[in-house]
């Protein structure tokens, strides 16, 4: 009988708790989108008019933007102080629901631009295809907890 034997690492290199490394994911996410919601700031008819948008789904496009950054944010620091119990559970979601703007705010904007396919925009619109798999990541996961 010939066996391989596969010793265990003895190299250990220490891991962030879950919420800790995830919350470095929704930093530069929501940098992204606070600044791209802060730049439709006043929100009026004639941007909205611009970009061939009605002026309610602009003003939509520019809350949500704004909000779903600040939601991401409250809900990651509220999901590390509170790991139980109704403010843990309001943390998580807020967290997804921020997810769901930003992925519904990038599906308008991909949608808005006419990409020619599918694998158009996922070829050449790595920004945004980034913008919406990080809020996509965040409405289904929701926040990490310890442990897991």
């Amino acid at each position: 009988n010939h066996f391989i034997v596969i010793k265990e690492s003895t190299l250990n290199i220490p891991k962030v708790p879950a919420p800790f490394a995830t919350f470095l994911l929704r930093i530069p996410l929501a940098v992204m989108f606070l600044q791209q919601g802060l730049s439709k700031f006043p929100v009026n008819e004639v941007t909205a008019e611009a970009f061939g948008l009605p002026f309610i789904v602009w003003w939509f496009v520019a809350y949500g933007e704004v909000g779903s950054a600040i939601g991401l944010i409250v809900g990651g620091v509220f999901g590390i102080l509170f790991t139980k119990g109704l403010l843990s559970e309001l943390a998580d979601l807020l967290t997804r629901f921020s997810g769901i703007t930003m992925t519904c705010v990038v599906t308008g904007v991909i949608w808005i631009m006419m990409p020619d396919s599918l694998i158009d925009v996922i070829t050449r619109d790595y920004l945004h295809v980034s913008l919406y798999v990080g809020g996509l990541y965040f409405a289904l996961r929701g926040n990490a907890k310890y442990g897991l």
